[in-house]
């Protein structure tokens, strides 16, 4: 389960990245270029890629929190009764009494 959503979790991560360097900046952006069609080949206005993108950014970081949460929750699952300090002290079994060690019977020569 955790191997999957880690999987997920990554490929959202690079989706993001991408998307975030896709997008036109201040100073141009990687992906948009200084076309006058708006970029992408003349197939949507300026202002309707940004629009797009934005709301991809939006959903991308949405699923890269939750898949962090879950990520999270999971890996929060393994405590023990020591990581807990108000638990108190943890029972154990009484100690059992020395028993003296017997003399090895002597060696006859």
């Amino acid at each position: 389960m955790a191997t999957v959503i880690t999987v997920i979790h990554l490929l959202v991560a690079l989706a993001l990245v991408g998307v975030v360097l896709i997008q036109r900046s201040e100073g141009g952006g990687l992906g948009m270029g200084a076309s006058s069609s708006g970029g992408m080949g003349g197939f949507m206005t300026a202002r309707g890629t940004a629009n797009l993108l934005t709301r991809a950014t939006a959903i991308l970081a949405g699923a890269f929190m939750v898949t962090s949460i879950t990520l999270a929750i999971l890996a929060g699952g393994h405590t023990t009764r020591a990581a807990d300090p108000l638990a108190g002290p943890i029972p154990t079994a009484p100690a059992l009494p020395a028993v003296p060690a017997t003399p090895a019977p002597p060696v006859a020569r």
